[in-house]
């Protein structure tokens, strides 16, 4: 099965594998599975390290090229088509990093990684 990792669910399952659900380990480590990483979550990392929102990131931030291809997660990249998908996403939800990996899971139909609930209101398949 094909997965998208939420920004949160990727710095878990790479620094701290303790906070995520049963349910979320068992499919980020199911070998069988292909785990995508949106470049959504790349961005919104350095953005929130560089305001110092996200200190615990520093690292993943830092290394994030190095660390996805250790762990096997494939880098999936913002397309344009994509981009206007997640902009014309209907709902009060405002968060644009959100927004784009809601519309990168319902463009390539597939669940996303999240312990957020917010992301519900876009329609997604989410595994928590």
């Amino acid at each position: 099965m094909n997965l998208l990792l939420d920004t949160h669910t990727l710095l878990w399952a790479t620094q701290k594998p303790e906070r995520l659900s049963l349910a979320a380990r068992r499919a980020v480590t199911d070998s069988a599975n292909t785990i995508f990483v949106s470049a959504a979550s790349a961005w919104e990392m350095s953005t929130k390290v560089r305001l110092g929102k996200l200190p615990e990131a520093e690292t993943l931030e830092r290394e994030f090229l190095e660390i996805t291809q250790r762990t096997g997660f494939q880098l999936l990249s913002i397309e344009p088509e994509t981009a206007l998908r997640a902009g014309r996403l209907v709902g009060t939800h405002g968060d644009p990093f959100d927004r784009m990996i809601a519309a990168q899971a319902l463009q390539l139909d597939i669940p996303v990684v999240s312990a957020d609930p917010k992301l519900d209101s876009f329609g997604i398949r989410r595994i928590w």
